[in-house]
Formats: C-alpha cells, sequence, structure tokens
C-alpha cells in the first residue's frame, strides 16, 4: 500500500470509518504483536494470546475514534499503540490483581512511558535469548542483578532504546511517543546503546557467555 493511499485511510479514520480502523491495524498487526510480546509479564506468557489483545484493542479504539486527531500514519501507529498498552494494562490487573504493582506499571500518558515494566522487560528478553544450562540456572539471580543495573540508566534513556531496538519503532514514532525532538531521540539512542552495552559487560555471565546483537 502506498504512502498516499495509506493517508487516505488515516483520513477515513478521522471521520469515524471503523473499517479503515480495522484495516490499519491490520497493517500495523505484526508491530503491535512485537509490542505486546516485549510488555507483557512473563506470568501471562501461555496464558493470554497476544491477539486476543489485539483484538480487545480494536474494541476500544472503535469506541475512542474520536479522541484520534492525528493526520499521518506514523501518529496513527503511536495512538493505536498507546491504546494497546492500555489495554494489556488492564489484562495484567485482570490476571495477576495484588501481585500486580500497579504504581510501578502504570503509563504517564504524556510521554508512554512504562518506568518499572521497561527495565523488568529489558531484562526478561535478554534472559529470554539465553539458551546454556548455566545460564539457565543462573537466570532468577542474573534478572535481579540485570534490572538492578538497568535502574541505573536515565529514564528516559532506557525508554529509548527499548522503544527502538526491542519494539522498532522509527526514530520520528518514538521521538513522538515521548514528546521530543527528533534529534534528542536520536541522540538518546545513541547514548542508550553505549550505556546498555557497558551494563552487559558490568552483569557477571554476559561478557564472556553472551551478546545480544546491539
Amino acid at each position: 500500500m502506498n504512502e498516499k493511499e495509506l493517508e487516505n485511510l488515516v483520513g477515513r479514520l478521522k471521520d469515524g470509518d471503523e473499517q479503515a480502523l480495522g484495516t490499519l491495524l491490520s497493517l500495523n498487526r505484526e508491530r503491535l504483536i512485537r509490542t505486546v510480546g516485549f510488555r507483557m509479564d512473563a506470568r501471562l506468557r501461555g496464558r493470554v494470546d497476544p491477539d486476543d489483545i489485539l483484538q480487545e484493542a480494536f474494541i476500544e479504539a472503535a469506541k475512542r475514534l474520536h479522541h484520534f486527531t492525528g493526520d499521518s500514519p506514523s501518529s496513527f501507529f503511536v495512538w493505536l499503540r498507546m491504546v494497546v498498552l492500555q489495554t494489556l494494562i488492564d489484562i495484567h490487573r485482570q490476571h495477576l490483581g495484588a501481585q500486580m504493582r500497579d504504581a510501578d506499571r502504570e503509563v504517564n500518558q504524556q510521554a508512554g512511558r512504562y518506568s518499572q515494566t521497561t527495565t523488568v522487560s529489558l531484562a526478561a528478553n535478554l534472559l529470554g535469548n539465553m539458551t546454556s544450562p548455566t545460564m539457565n540456572a543462573r537466570r532468577e539471580e542474573m534478572a535481579g542483578q540485570l534490572e538492578k543495573t538497568l535502574d541505573t540508566m536515565n529514564p528516559t534513556d532506557r525508554e529509548v532504546l527499548a522503544l527502538r531496538h526491542f519494539e522498532e519503532l522509527t526514530n520520528s514514532e518514538v521521538a513522538e511517543v515521548l514528546g521530543i525532538e527528533q534529534k534528542a531521540a536520536s541522540i538518546r539512542y545513541v547514548r542508550a546503546i553505549r550505556r546498555f552495552k557497558e551494563i552487559l559487560e558490568e552483569t557477571p555471565g554476559f561478557h564472556s557467555d553472551y551478546k545480544y546483537g546491539i
């Protein structure tokens, strides 16, 4: 689908066209599945289907179409991603209840940030790529070490890293999500990558046994 056709769909969306919403959701499905996979609490894996989350998010997005004010496909994706994350938060609460640290996992609506969740997700994704029996035996210990070290990163830098490298958003989308200039988002990403590599080197087990491909 070319840019003009996408812009036409977004225009129809602003007019409340649910069919256009369904088409755009389908076009962005893989990206949104990636977001859900990164942000979902490990305790829900195998219990909750990411496609079911997207279906619920579609229903919520249809109810909120009148709130969408963007004028580009990228703005639509940022808006829809926010609806998906809000849906995911609700599902976390439904399944985890008191086990979930609500205060730590709230979304900052202005910046679109997760705080504690980003740290936990980064660590979980790193550990999830480990296959060494030795590493598997140390998984819980290393998760704690990683989370503690990742918490030393600047929160915005950490979020830029998560958005760019793990959710694979574009630099312009990251800037829109976080409410910062594109140049600032780019600078922060370079800085975050540098610090992230340092963290991996500082964490026992990573420097000699594992590289993430960043």
